[in-house]
């Protein structure tokens, strides 16, 4: 399996560089993992919405030209599907049975993402209704991402 993750802005924190090279390294023995980062847009506090609109949409732009051909696009979004852990490792391996040899994970800016992604992105996910930092959201992912593994391969670390 191919996994990208498909992510505005990049990582300024240690400890969250830290915990993406580890479980970067763990899922080594799982798949072939790509993390691709897109710049964010430079945009001041108090955009009105067709300005917020115009920043998505050129983060949005870069983001669609990084996603590889014949990938299954699933989007991390509020409003998007809330899966538990164990139903994101079942659509993982259903992915997997179907023929699907390349998932690409979508994190979007501090604006979210624009309607041309939302539009193209096959699977809508929700880790919560909370807003999270996207850098922090990187590194959610990448667990959640290693634990759907364990869970299929009925491996421990899952409790």
């Amino acid at each position: 399996m191919n996994i990208s993750i498909i992510a505005v802005g990049k990582i300024k924190e240690k400890y969250i560089q830290e915990g993406i090279k580890e479980f970067s390294k763990r899922l080594s023995r799982y798949c072939s993992l790509e993390i691709i980062e897109v710049d964010d847009e430079k945009a001041p506090e108090n955009l009105s919405k067709k300005e917020m609109d115009i920043v998505k949409s050129k983060e949005g732009d870069k983001i669609l030209a990084k996603i590889p051909q014949n990938s299954f696009i699933i989007s991390l979004e509020i409003k998007g599907k809330e899966l538990s852990s164990e139903e994101l490792s079942k659509k993982m391996e259903d992915l997997m049975i179907d023929g699907i040899n390349h998932i690409s994970f979508i994190i979007g800016g501090s604006l979210g993402l624009s309607d041309e992604v939302i539009s193209r992105s096959n699977f809508k996910l929700s880790f919560s209704k909370m807003t999270f930092p996207h850098q922090l959201m990187r590194l959610i992912l990448l667990e959640q991402i290693y634990r759907g593994f364990r869970i299929m391969k009925n491996e421990p670390y899952h409790k």
